[in-house]
């Protein structure tokens, strides 16, 4: 973090000035048009893209003022998590997923969880669809209608979803450098050692699109190019991959 920054940190905490922290949400405001981005590419064209970015807007705000520069970790990577959460609890609220989709959405969990269990192992596309009594055209129709429910980050994997919008993330279970607490690092690291085992258990081919895209901020066009692929079976592949976590952190919890 630059030092101007540091000192507009320091200022704003010690005084909690009004135009301090305006000023800070001018100078981070670019993460709430990324997040947005990347939150929108997964939703349908029914969604205003400038919804999501008002929503993000809250979640810095949020995010700055919950912020505590001592602790030892940068802004950024909290205020996305704020930021991203803030936009997909307002589309939660907003109930913008149809029914159907969402049953759609319960029946191939179900099916993946039944191949997985009966097979001993993370099942192929072909037979999740043996699994669902359909063609392989139909599983990649399939994919595509549920992807909008997996515009989630990653660490939402291992949050409540009935918690509420105050559950915390990963980035909350963080320890205080200057307030050392046992439990909650041992919580954090079990955390992550859940996650992961999970993605351990991937296909090659999907490990590395997690990696890129929640860990390095590809998109899926750019994802598409990394595998040889084109970007709608990408979102095909990171839907199973969501999917396969999502099945295999229930089972571990």
């Amino acid at each position: 973090m630059p030092e101007p920054i540091e000192a507009l940190w320091a200022q704003y905490k010690d005084s909690g000035a009004e135009d301090l922290r305006e000023r800070l949400i001018l100078h981070y405001s670019p993460l709430v048009k990324f997040v947005a981005g990347r939150v929108g590419a997964g939703l349908p064209r029914t969604v205003d893209p400038g919804d999501c970015i008002s929503f993000g807007m809250f979640g810095l705000i949020d995010a700055v003022a919950k912020f505590d520069p001592t602790r030892g970790i940068r802004f950024e990577p909290y205020a996305i998590g704020r930021i991203r959460g803030a936009i997909l609890d307002e589309l939660r609220a907003l109930d913008w997923i149809p029914r159907s989709i969402r049953a759609k959405a319960r029946e191939l969990e179900r099916a993946y969880a039944a191949a997985e269990s009966r097979l001993g192992r993370t099942p192929t596309e072909p037979e999740l669809a043996a699994e669902l009594g359909i063609g392989a055209p139909e599983l990649a129709q399939l994919f595509g209608q549920v992807s909008a429910l997996n515009v989630l980050a990653l660490d939402e994997l291992l949050t409540n979803v009935d918690d509420g919008p105050g559950a915390p993330n990963l980035s909350d279970t963080l320890r205080d450098l200057d307030a050392p607490d046992p439990a909650a690092v041992f919580e954090s690291l079990e955390t992550r050692q859940l996650l992961a085992d999970a993605v351990s258990a991937l296909a090659e081919r999907e490990q590395l699109l997690v990696r890129l895209y929640y860990f390095e901020s590809f998109t899926l066009a750019e994802i598409g190019k990394v595998l040889g692929v084109t970007e709608s079976r990408v979102s095909q592949m990171h839907t199973k991959a969501v999917l396969a976590l999502r099945t295999r952190l229930a089972a571990m919890s």
